[in-house]
């Protein structure tokens, strides 16, 4: 579906409309894809959008720019912001296209109804980055300091353990959740990406508590067992993968989204595919998405 996008990424299933919300990072748009019919619409927020989930009150949360806002493109509402990162946020500095040399990166709602989202630098720099939680009365929380590139998110079937990937890091990391407060403790590395497979970026979660993590410039997705171990992988025609998400009937459809930017004349050539958003039957039911309460 829909080639070619920059940096498709967030791709989150509506099962009332049997379509795919994802985002186009770095044009900041808000693209709703119907797989049935191949017909795409899309929404300018006006800056960097890293990631969306659904309001169970209707439209979307979004980490955007540098911070959180809502915003619901089919009912004309514009972008609300509730909370921005950086003082002086308005004032042009170098790095992305919403004029910041810092940026929200990817994001997804626990079963408690929270929003969390992450950032990264333009040079990503070691360390200089956060995981945020967005609680449903509007509060914001520093979930992680030390961050270098914030990326997938994820939750166990039964909401007990909760999954994170700093892509700096090269590693999958699990900790205790507890859905009734949105505490993620005791951090522990569950897989380790060797040097040369690529950089883990996105992921989720199937029915069966495993983890699809989708390898950028590793031209795959894996599945990895609750305990780490590899199960499974998924060659992709193309190398820049961002992140997955279940959809279609059933939730047996695994949609991979993808990435053109930054690559050469020869490579977009080699990958027509290259910024597309992909369907693989993953032999696997995924789990629904958790909206946002607030």
């Amino acid at each position: 579906m829909h080639a070619q996008a920059l940096l498709a990424e967030s791709p989150v299933w509506d099962a009332g409309t049997g379509t795919l919300w994802w985002v186009d990072i770095l044009r900041g748009e808000l693209h709703q894809s119907d797989p049935a019919t191949g017909g795409n619409r899309s929404w300018r927020a006006g800056t960097a959008l890293g990631a969306v989930a659904p309001r169970t009150g209707g439209g979307f949360v979004a980490a955007a720019g540098d911070g959180f806002c809502v915003l619901d493109p089919l009912a004309g509402a514009p972008l609300r912001w509730l909370w921005r990162e950086t003082a002086g946020a308005d004032l042009p500095a170098p790095g992305w296209p919403n004029g910041l040399s810092v940026r929200m990166n990817d994001g997804k709602c626990d079963p408690g109804g929270r929003f969390w989202a992450g950032t990264m630098t333009i040079d990503r720099t070691p360390g200089a980055s956060h995981l945020y939680r967005l609680d449903p009365d509007g509060t914001v929380h520093v979930a992680l300091a030390g961050v270098t590139l914030s990326n997938g998110l994820g939750w166990s079937p039964d909401g007990s353990t909760m999954y994170y990937i700093d892509t700096g890091e090269r590693t999958v990391d699990a900790m205790s959740f507890d859905v009734d407060t949105g505490e993620a403790r005791h951090r522990r590395t569950l897989v380790a990406v060797e040097e040369g497979a690529g950089n883990p970026d996105g992921m989720t979660v199937d029915a069966e508590g495993c983890l699809w993590v989708v390898l950028a410039r590793g031209a795959a997705v894996r599945r990895y067992t609750p305990e780490g171990r590899l199960d499974r992988v998924i060659p992709l025609p193309v190398h820049k993968g961002t992140s997955c998400a279940f959809g279609g009937p059933g939730l047996r459809t695994l949609f991979v989204t993808t990435a053109c930017v930054g690559l050469s004349e020869a490579e977009l050539v080699a990958e027509p595919l290259a910024g597309a958003i992909l369907g693989v039957d993953a032999g696997v039911a995924g789990l629904p998405p958790h909206g946002y309460d607030g």
